[in-house]
C-alpha cells in the first residue's frame, strides 16, 4: 500500500477479496459496500482535528470502497496515511490545491488492490481549483473504474465540470473497460443541468425511495442533498443509508452516504 500525491490529469500505476459465486454461465457477481463523505478536513463540529474520528465512523462503516473529500497531507499530520493505516486499506489522494503548503484533495481508500490511478483538474476560471480522482479496483478478475468528485459551489461553474466530466479523456473514455462508479460531493441540492446530464449517462442512487427524504445535509439538521452516487449498470443498488452514529454526527459536518451493489460482470475467458 502507499500514498500517491496527483494534480491536474496525470496519471499513476500501483502495484482482499470477496467470495464470488456464479450467476450464469460466464458471469459472476461480488457484493459491494461504498461510501462517500466530505470529512472537512477532519475538522468536527466540537472544532477539533481527529482523523482517528473520521477512522472509527469508517470502521463503523465497513465499506469496501471509501471517496473521501476535503483531505489534507501534511508530513506532521498525514490525514491520508493515518486513516489508511487505521483500516489497513490500499489509498491514493489526488491533489486539487495546496491548503497552507500541503496537499489537500480527494481520496478514495480500497479494501482491494488498486493498480492505477488518475486525477482530473475540472476547475474553473477565478473559482477554486477542484478535482475528480479515477482509481481502478480489481475485483476478482474485472476492474471497476471508481470516481470521486468534489464539484464547485457555483451553478454556472458546476454546469461546465458536469460537460467536463463527460468528455472522451474522464468518464467517456475508452481505456475504461469495466463497470463505472461516480461518487462524492457534488454541491448541487437541486436538480440542475449536472444531475440531469449525470443522469443521462448513469443511473443515481435515489435517496428519497431508499431513506425516506431528499435531505442529507448538514448531518445534524438535513436541509440539502449534496452527496451522490452514480452509477452503470452492471452495479445493482440493493440498499442505500445515512450513517448516522454519535461519532459521524460529530467527526463532520457532513454525514457518510453508504450503498450496497451487487456487481455482475462478465469474467476471463
Amino acid at each position: 500500500m502507499g500514498l500517491f500525491s496527483f494534480r491536474a490529469s496525470s496519471c499513476r500505476s500501483s502495484g482482499s477479496e470477496r467470495n464470488d459465486s456464479p450467476e450464469s454461465q460466464g458471469r459472476h457477481t461480488t457484493r459491494l459496500r461504498v461510501a462517500t463523505y466530505n470529512v472537512h478536513k477532519c475538522r468536527g463540529l466540537d472544532g477539533l482535528v481527529r482523523p482517528g474520528r473520521v477512522a472509527q465512523v469508517l470502521r463503523e462503516i465497513d465499506a469496501d470502497i471509501v471517496a473521501l473529500q476535503e483531505v489534507i497531507s501534511d508530513p506532521q499530520s498525514d490525514h491520508a496515511r493515518m486513516v489508511a493505516d487505521e483500516l489497513g486499506f490500499h489509498f491514493h489522494l489526488g491533489e486539487n490545491r495546496k491548503h497552507g503548503s500541503h496537499p489537500y484533495g480527494n481520496l478514495l481508500l480500497s479494501r482491494f488492490p488498486m493498480h492505477s490511478a488518475c486525477n482530473y483538474d475540472i476547475s474553473t476560471r477565478g473559482r477554486e481549483s477542484r478535482g475528480c480522482l479515477r482509481a481502478d479496483i480489481q475485483l476478482g478478475e474485472s476492474v471497476l473504474h471508481v470516481f470521486n468528485v468534489h464539484m464547485g459551489t457555483a451553478f454556472l461553474e458546476r454546469r461546465i465540470q458536469a460537460r467536463r466530466l463527460l468528455e472522451a479523456g474522464i468518464l467517456m473514455s475508452r481505456e475504461l473497460t469495466g463497470p463505472r462508479l461516480l461518487l462524492g460531493d457534488f454541491n448541487e441540492w437541486t436538480r440542475g443541468l449536472a444531475s440531469r446530464l449525470l443522469s443521462s449517462h448513469f443511473t443515481s442512487a435515489d435517496i428519497r425511495a431508499h431513506l425516506g427524504s431528499r435531505r442529507t445535509y448538514p448531518g445534524v439538521l438535513p436541509l440539502l442533498h449534496l452527496d451522490h452516487i452514480y452509477f452503470d449498470p452492471h452495479l445493482r443498488l440493493e440498499r442505500l443509508t445515512l450513517h448516522r452514529s454519535r461519532t459521524a454526527l460529530m467527526a463532520s459536518d457532513h454525514l457518510p452516504l453508504v450503498a450496497e451493489f451487487r456487481v455482475t460482470s462478465p469474467t476471463a475467458p
